[in-house]
């Protein structure tokens, strides 16, 4: 059985500035993504990543471009409808948590519900399978800052499934996240796909994550391509010999023209402060 194209963007552009100052933040990029599929985007800091993930998510309007959402075109609505597009179609899942506060864990993850109108008891009773599923169900009452970072996350990923949208977009969702959980966050995201036929789109540096994705884009320059277009190497790390994949490397930097990548912060840092050291060994 073929799967239903759920996301479908073609030629999509943006812009930010005007004339001699203009960046192409995104630059003619097309995807398409089906019921049960899992997309990693990934690319250096300041590709267009987060950007082009907004525009998906119908929170940045591209410059030009189409983009239709489980058969609705999202870019020809006007602003005011697409709010409950948002809420009703789209599950956001967000590196920095963005849990209110003042709410309980079992009210954050409500809170979309109330976007579209009064919450319904179905609703309600879903909060709280969600909140089992999730292992959240003793923490129900808790506040956010009660919470340790793999429980708002677990908290922010119900929250996404609350409306039953058909489209889950993560960015950097285990970015905050220690090992272990980041790698339940993964596996919920993907039981997520396969187990409820949901599109989910993830932006992320974590080379944890292609253990779940059906595919691998790599964006940079704002042009995105499938990984396995084309073959690449492990590149050395310059401060301590470390081999490292540029495809996921989240730590680059660009210095007289050159780009070097790094196996952490720490090591790209020693770089900054002293790159002639690196440049002339050996």
């Amino acid at each position: 059985m073929i799967s239903k194209t759920i996301l479908d963007a073609s030629d999509l552009v943006k812009v930010f500035g005007a004339g001699r100052t203009a960046v192409r933040a995104v630059d003619g990029v097309s995807l398409g993504v089906r019921q049960g599929e899992i997309v990693l985007i990934m690319g250096p800091s300041g590709s267009g990543k987060t950007t082009l993930l907004s525009m998906l998510g119908g929170l940045l309007r591209p410059t030009s471009g189409r983009i239709v959402l489980d058969g609705d075109e999202i870019t020809a609505m006007k602003e005011r409808h697409l709010p409950r597009v948002r809420a009703r179609s789209i599950g956001f899942v967000f590196q920095a948590f963005h849990l209110l506060d003042a709410l309980s864990a079992a009210d954050n993850v409500l809170f979309p519900c109330r976007l579209v109108g009064r919450p319904t008891a179905a609703q309600r009773r879903r909060v709280e399978e969600l909140l089992e599923r999730l292992g959240l169900q003793e923490r129900r009452h808790a506040r956010p800052r009660e919470l340790s970072g793999g429980e708002k996350q677990r908290v922010a990923v119900a929250r996404a499934l609350i409306n039953d949208p058909p489209l889950i977009l993560a960015d950097e969702p285990t970015g905050n996240l220690d090992s272990a959980r980041g790698q339940e966050v993964m596996m919920i995201l993907h039981d997520i796909a396969r187990d409820e036929d949901r599109a989910v789109v993830i932006v992320t540096h974590d080379p944890r994550l292609e253990e779940v994705a059906d595919r691998i884009m790599w964006l940079e320059d704002g042009h995105l391509r499938d990984r396995k277009e084309e073959a690449h190497e492990l590149v050395q790390d310059p401060v301590c010999g470390m081999s490292v994949d540029p495809w996921t490397s989240g730590h680059v930097l660009e210095h007289g023209g050159a780009r070097s990548f790094f196996c952490s912060q720490r090591c790209l840092e020693r770089f900054r402060d002293d790159p002639l050291k690196y440049l002339n060994t050996g």
